[in-house]
């Protein structure tokens, strides 16, 4: 009986590691599918404006998984600046990180986006207009005119740009006056009708053209990207505040047909991530922005003012005559600037009214 007994349990032994290795056998190879690889060309070599865009990879990944991978490219590297929104149309590039002003000579109208006239507005609310204002809509319709071949985000509201380095402190707009002076996008216009005489150069170009004596003046962007730039070694006049760009974010396109090959819930990754670099470039910007400021001032003997009002006030003259000027060319270019108009009057009625004088409040504590 004990034999019997040994017998059938051996048998049953057996049967079960038969099954179980029949299963293990039957059990098909799962193989790891290759993720999808963007290549992503930024406008910027290195410094902050870099650290943004790869921030925004950072996200884009963390919520991709292994799904999709973001392959950023320095300046330069497959393409020249102004040569990445044609590379990104043709598929040479999947994407670019860079402002919508560096391409504005195909339409004026681009320079909207970024480096237009100030309603009253700051770039937050320029960024609302986008999402909420039918900026976007106006934005794909620009684009489909053209017959470009790409998709765009916007996000990372910038703060109003320094008017830039001078050889002498500006106390009025007549002293602007035969200055070589770089800047960018619609700037160009607005400075060229103050009687400025108009470079436009890369960021990387700058300082040495000031050096050099190429251009008297200069702006950039930011108190952290001018001193990277080493301006503080050609110039010891700084002036913040301007309206020539005062409400600028970046622009992250991609190429159409590639973003509409992947999966809507990529598609959606790539969007949300770009709403969501917004606030993080604002909180991680503005604190490095006052940090080198202060170094500038401190450490390096900057000498910084706030533009003086006048000259403010003679910059928004000139943004009259450039706006009805192009307006009376170009009637996309009059549909946006009123759509802008509208959005600006409402919102910032309301803000205007609510928000209370915060410099009150800060010189009652630090003033």
């Amino acid at each position: 009986m004990t034999n019997n007994l040994n017998r059938r349990r051996f048998l049953k032994g057996s049967a079960l590691a038969a099954t179980a290795t029949a299963g293990t056998l039957a059990a098909p190879a799962v193989a790891r599918a290759e993720p999808t690889v963007l290549k992503v060309q930024a406008a910027w070599g290195g410094g902050i404006f870099l650290e943004n865009a790869q921030s925004y990879v950072d996200r884009v990944h963390a919520m991709a998984g292994n799904d999709l991978k973001i392959d950023l490219l320095a300046v330069n590297s497959v393409v020249k600046t102004s040569q990445m929104q044609d590379a990104v149309h043709r598929g040479v590039l999947d994407g670019a990180h860079y402002v919508s002003a560096y391409w504005y000579s195909k339409s004026k109208a681009a320079s909207l986006f970024g480096t237009g006239p100030c309603f009253g507005w700051s770039s937050q609310e320029m960024l609302g207009w986008i999402h909420y204002g039918g900026g976007q809509q106006l934005f794909d319709e620009l684009m489909a005119s053209l017959g470009l071949n790409v998709v765009s985000f916007f996000n990372s509201p910038m703060p109003a740009q320094p008017l830039g380095w001078f050889k002498d402190e500006i106390k009025d707009a007549s002293q602007m006056n035969g200055l070589k002076y770089r800047t960018v996008g619609l700037a160009a216009d607005v400075l060229l009708e103050m009687g400025m005489s108009v470079v436009q150069l890369p960021g990387g170009e700058i300082q040495p053209a000031m050096k050099s004596g190429l251009i008297d003046a200069a702006e950039f962007n930011n108190p952290t990207s001018d001193r990277d730039f080493g301006m503080q070694d050609v110039s010891k006049h700084y002036h913040l505040a301007s309206f020539h760009q005062s409400q600028e974010c970046f622009e992250i396109t991609f190429n159409k047909k590639k973003y509409e090959s992947l999966p809507t819930e990529l598609q959606a990754i790539l969007k949300y991530a770009s709403e969501a670099e917004n606030s993080n470039f604002y909180w991680h910007n503005t604190k490095r922005y006052a940090e080198d400021l202060n170094k500038l001032q401190n450490e390096q003997g900057v000498n910084v003012y706030r533009t003086p009002d006048t000259v403010m006030a003679e910059q928004l003259k000139a943004w009259d005559i450039v706006i009805d000027r192009i307006s009376g060319e170009d009637e996309f270019f009059a549909q946006v600037v009123a759509s802008q108009k509208a959005y600006a009057k409402d919102v910032m009625n309301y803000l205007n009214l609510n928000q209370p004088d915060y410099k009150l409040a800060y010189n009652h504590y630090f003033g």
